[in-house]
């Protein structure tokens, strides 16, 4: 055993550090991460100059988080000179998809893919030794249901329902880094929240790369959510994501049906072309699309919608372009992720080519974001006047006399300071409003 490890028998614990880039689904696996550690030794640190061991979580969506990884490691590693026994290790979906390019030249310690975290204790153990460690097998059972996350302080919590996913969207790299299809049992999920909610969380996301084919035996993603609803009426209840084949019409009549189901969803649209929809395997047309749309809208009165979008897809045409921007029009989101296509190399769109030039992308998504930006502020502009319950986060970010919270629409605002704490809810009545905040005054509070 090394000094280092003899220390984790002491009270001066090895020190981890980690940074998450990408979506909640790597917010919760750090938890998860944390969890793992913690039960073996380590002591969470929020700082990196504490660290003994330093790992990144990382994502490979796009092309441009896994630039910003290597960056920063290359920062990192411009320090081991002073800290020569540091640990460096990449968790997560770019360990999976560039295990040896990591390993190569000693770029990094160890390199652990999203179904191995369990042996994340046993390969630092290894790299504190001296030795690279690898760990990145792709699992069809593994969900983590047995271990409990390490969260910080907070009202809100993200619970990971699901991992991986079946349906091999053409751009998308997720099915070859975080594998196949699985979910948690609706058991487990449902006494997560309860511990939650004993704790004082005040807000539980439940994630899932398509939470609509959330299966526990006979149970789908509508009956988990009414579960977990039920737990406790108080604490709000979120989701994502959702895929539009699969968002059933018993899903939305049970949004429709518990007050603390937020009356939020995102649904990712990527195109509003059927014919790249198809060449995306998207797996549902334009009209599929739409129709449900006005069926949300029809059965869950003032729910709020947001999506995705991809600008420039190969084959992309100007006028497949326009049906985008009129779908756009027709569905009206209250907001949306809007990005340029980037061809991830593994991925089925990577060998059509990048055929749409760089400076046609650019163009296309600025009027996807211009005509986005107009219609929120229409949407946002439209509830001047009224009153909305409000969760109250924290501090605003732009002033220390104003706070910030969400309505269960997913909607930031922001009022003057008063004696409010997180996770109070207070009615707030809108007098202003920019294109993504809603500005008010308190009107009632109630914890």
């Amino acid at each position: 055993m090394s000094d280092k490890l003899a220390h984790m028998n002491s009270d001066n614990r090895l020190k981890v550090y980690i940074e998450t880039y990408g979506c909640q689904m790597n917010l919760a696996d750090t938890e998860i991460v944390l969890g793992i550690m913690s039960k073996s030794g380590y002591s969470p640190t929020d700082t990196m100059n504490d660290a003994d061991v330093v790992l990144l979580n990382t994502c490979s969506v796009r092309e441009h988080a896994e630039e910003k990884i290597r960056q920063r490691l290359s920062t990192i590693r411009s320090q081991k000179p002073d800290k020569p026994n540091l640990v460096v290790g990449v968790l997560g979906c770019m360990a999976e998809r560039l295990r040896s390019n990591l390993l190569d030249g000693r770029k990094v310690d160890v390199v652990v893919g999203p179904d191995e975290y369990r042996r994340l204790p046993q390969l630092l153990e290894g790299a504190l030794a001296g030795n690279q460690g690898l760990g990145v097998r792709l699992s069809r059972t593994e969900t983590y249901d047995d271990i409990i996350p390490f969260r910080a302080e907070g009202i809100s919590a993200w619970i990971s329902v699901m991992r991986g996913c079946d349906k091999f969207c053409t751009f998308c790299i997720v099915p070859f880094t975080r594998g196949r299809e699985r979910s948690r049992t609706l058991a487990g999920v449902v006494n997560e929240v309860e511990q939650l909610v004993r704790q004082g969380i005040r807000e539980v996301t439940l994630l899932g790369q398509n939470v609509n084919s959330y299966r526990d035996g006979e149970k789908d993603f509508a009956d988990l959510l009414a579960a977990v609803a039920n737990v406790e009426p108080s604490v709000r209840i979120r989701f994502t994501t959702s895929h539009p084949q699969d968002l059933s019409d018993k899903l939305i009549d049970t949004i429709a049906a518990h007050d603390n189901l937020c009356k939020y969803i995102h649904l990712p649209v990527q195109s509003g072309s059927t014919r790249v929809l198809e060449a995306m395997n998207r797996t549902y047309t334009r009209d599929h699309y739409m129709e449900l749309a006005k069926r949300i809208r029809a059965r869950v009165p003032g729910v709020a919608l947001s999506t995705d979008i991809i600008a420039g897809f190969p084959t992309e045409t100007d006028d497949e372009h326009r049906e985008t921007l009129s779908l756009m029009e027709e569905v009206r989101y209250d907001g949306a992720y809007m990005f340029k296509y980037s061809p991830r190399e593994g991925t089925p769109a990577y060998k059509m080519g990048d055929d749409v030039p760089e400076d046609v992308k650019t163009k296309r998504l600025s009027e996807v974001i211009s005509l986005q930006q107009k219609i929120s502020y229409e949407i946002n502009e439209s509830l001047v006047g009224r009153t909305f319950e409000v969760m109250v986060d924290g501090t605003s970010r732009k002033s220390d006399e104003q706070l910030s919270g969400r309505t269960d629409t997913n909607k930031t605002v922001v009022f003057p300071r008063g004696t409010q704490k997180p996770g109070d809810v207070v009615k707030v009545k809108i007098d202003r409003v920019s294109m993504a905040t809603l500005f008010g005054e308190v009107v009632c509070i109630h914890n």
